[in-house]
């Protein structure tokens, strides 16, 4: 069974040399690490011979005339890289992604259409070339031995069965030590040094130690290594397997101007969907409606007729007086708490998103991405209160958000910030049971309870009052919307300020006071702010 190696060497440099082919005939040094300790990486045949070799630093080489710099560039690995991958799935559908500058391919039953594997090596070559990139590809019966190959011969090497270890055997040991998948070097530099001291310098002389003496002095690393210089280890290929996307689009013939329709559509689409995510033992919990619109005339949302309560249409191009618009898209974005895998689900869901945030032209082109996630695996426990299934629980969450607002229904999430009653809605998430702690040990003592809980009644939303001072404290206040908080204020404790967001328009500064007023059912202690960004009193709450 024969297989092919691809080898990109120096692969930092030539793609950045794919990326700038004008730097070829120059001397180029590939930098890495972050101004002004960058280091060379790596560097190209011109700038060898000038006397430049990766570890230098940049201010040593930035002397050199005629030397170009430039630093590593990722995406252009990338590109590189994909366009490699490309080259390699033309030739086989099996295919390794056995490091950014190598690939495996496998070409049994290839001989049919590509011909010979030297042909196909050749063939491969050619179109590597083109492609703005000088790799090396080697064919061998077995992975490993083809890796080996591809990384120690330049150009096309073509090992045929059974010479594996003599075509091999001219390489030196320290190829047996590149980043490779399947070839074991845990402690390389410790390997090498006791190599060199045995006198072992080529594949050759490895092969030929004893195999008992060999695995009793370096253990079954040892007798790998030797098995891979030999061209002897056999391991199957790991193919590149490509994600499987889960999406479905209808173009349509003529634009949709109304919803019903559209969630007519948008069935087919989930259930075509979800049947898929079904054969994968796969949920969704996030998906993502990209609706193409046609070229419209922009009308004023007041003008916009409501059919029904589930229903909308916009006006069709032909209003007059309406000024066109260029044809543009439409994204709305579902993510649940949950992964689900009900089609009606996720249609209700949809329907309640566009009802609440409708687009704005009639609309040619439907597009749904799911997000694949493993489903949710639940057990209901006896001690456990009901609590709703997490379908239905969403289904009402949306309605609710439809007739009050997206940002007025959810949880309550606390701000990191010292600011009062700081917080934020976010979408709701049921929380997942947890385990039951384990109690605590009975010999640690429990924490002092206290005698008296003094509870403060925040109002909402404070209220507004008038102060009067004396000497800076608060000596008499009067509350317009209760008229119990009004009179002499017979004791005072604070100010406490705080302040916070001073580098924000709506930052705060208060000064807080607690007070004391004589009211018909006794003395009542209130809490008492003042804004001192907004020059307000407010009474914020009561103590119990």
């Amino acid at each position: 069974m024969p297989f092919a190696c691809i080898f990109v060497p120096n692969f930092p440099v030539q793609a950045v040399l794919r990326a700038e082919p004008g730097l070829r005939s120059q001397s180029l040094a590939v930098l890495e690490g972050k101004a002004p300790l960058q280091k060379v990486l790596a560097v190209n045949e011109n700038a060898r011979r000038a006397g430049i070799e990766p570890g230098m630093t940049r201010v040593q080489v930035e002397t050199c005339g005629g030397l170009a710099l430039r630093p590593r560039s990722s995406p252009a690995e990338a590109d590189a890289h994909a366009a490699l991958l490309e080259c390699a799935q033309t030739f086989s559908p099996c295919v390794e992604n056995g490091a950014t500058d190598t690939f495996l391919l496998d070409l049994a039953g290839m001989e049919a259409l590509f011909g010979s594997p030297s042909k196909i090596a050749h063939d491969l070559a050619r179109r590597i070339s083109a492609l703005g990139v000088e790799a090396n590809v080697a064919v061998a019966s077995n992975v490993d031995t083809a890796a080996l190959a591809a990384r120690g011969f330049s150009g096309v090497t073509f090992i045929s069965p059974g010479q594996e270890a003599e075509r091999l055997g001219s390489l030196p040991v320290n190829v047996l030590f590149k980043k490779e998948q399947g070839q074991p070097a845990s402690n390389p530099e410790q390997l090498m040094e006791t190599f060199q001291r045995w006198g072992i310098h080529d594949l050759r002389s490895l092969a030929a130690l004893p195999e008992v003496a060999l695995s009793e002095r370096m253990g079954q690393e040892g007798v790998l290594l030797q098995r891979l210089a030999r061209g002897a280890m056999a391991r199957d290929l790991v193919p590149l397997e490509e994600p499987p996307v889960f999406e479905a689009e209808i173009e349509l013939e003529y634009p949709l101007v109304l919803l019903e329709p559209l969630a007519f559509l948008l069935n087919q689409l989930l259930e075509e969907i979800c049947s898929r995510l079904a054969e994968y033992s796969l949920a969704a919990q996030e998906l993502t409606l990209q609706l193409g619109l046609a070229g419209c005339y922009d009308v004023a949302p007041a003008s916009r007729r409501h059919l029904d309560g589930e229903d909308r249409a916009w006006n069709a191009p032909g209003v007059a007086g309406g000024t066109p618009l260029p044809p543009h898209s439409f994204t709305r974005i579902l993510r649940l708490p949950v992964p689900l895998l009900d089609p009606k689900v996720f249609l209700k869901l949809l329907q309640l998103d566009l009802n609440a945030n409708p687009p704005s032209a009639p609309i040619r082109k439907i597009h749904l991405t799911a997000k694949p996630v493993r489903p949710r695996a639940a057990q209901g426990g006896l001690f456990l209160p009901p609590s709703p299934e997490p379908e239905k629980l969403e289904l009402t969450l949306a309605r609710i958000a439809g007739i009050v607002g997206e940002q007025k229904s959810g949880s309550v999430e606390l701000l990191d910030t010292h600011r009062p009653e700081a917080f934020r809605m976010q979408h709701f998430v049921p929380e997942q049971p947890r385990e039951k702690r384990r109690s605590l040990p009975e010999s640690r003592p429990a924490a002092p309870q206290p005698d008296l809980v003094t509870a403060l009644r925040i109002f909402r939303p404070p209220l507004r009052a008038t102060v009067t001072l004396r000497d800076g404290k608060p000596a008499h206040i009067t509350c317009p919307k209760r008229e119990t908080i009004q009179g002499e204020i017979l004791w005072t404790a604070g100010p406490w300020r705080s302040s916070g967001d001073w580098w924000e328009q709506e930052g705060w500064a208060h000064d807080e006071w607690d007070i004391a007023v004589q009211e018909k059912s006794g003395i009542v202690l209130y809490r008492l702010v003042r804004d001192l960004l907004r020059g307000q009193w407010l009474v914020e709450g009561s103590y119990d």
